[in-house]
């Protein structure tokens, strides 16, 4: 039994932006979400039990490979939005596409992943009818998760 403590999860990640307002109608233009608050610099977005904070001082150029994923309930409804605000989805898998920042975004669907909400989140998500889909259950099964 190995002594060293085991990942359990992703309480957050931080987001270098270049414009913090920029960002924040950016993404709220895309998704549905809470401003949990915000500070000189920094906001953080709810996303359920966990959370993005965006931080303002990015100055690099477009990621090109460094990227992180979002999980929704509704991958067509995230692609209408980028098509309404002209942006460019890009890659084979998944929906890809980067934000004013040039930080590399790709979104699944929830029904997709491995990842299981607890019952109470989704309700309070208001997202208690999402099922997941056969392969996620068969990797969730697999791993001994479901």
């Amino acid at each position: 039994m190995s002594t060293r403590p085991k990942l359990v999860g992703i309480n957050h990640v931080a987001l270098e932006v270049s414009d913090l307002d920029e960002a924040l109608a950016f993404y709220g233009s895309i998704f549905d979400f809470e401003l949990r608050g915000r500070i000189p610099g920094m906001a953080f977005i709810d996303i359920g039990d966990q959370f993005i904070a965006l931080v303002e001082g990015r100055t690099g150029g477009p990621d090109r490979n460094r990227h992180f994923g979002l999980v929704v309930d509704d991958s067509g409804s995230v692609r209408a939005a980028l098509k309404g605000a002209d942006v460019e989805v890009f890659g084979r898998h998944g929906i890809n596409f980067r934000d004013p920042s040039g930080n590399y975004v790709q979104v699944v669907e929830y029904r997709d992943i491995q990842f299981l909400k607890t019952p109470e989140v989704l309700r309070a998500m208001g997202l208690d009818g999402i099922a997941k889909s056969d392969s996620a259950l068969g990797e969730l099964r697999e791993k001994g998760l479901a």
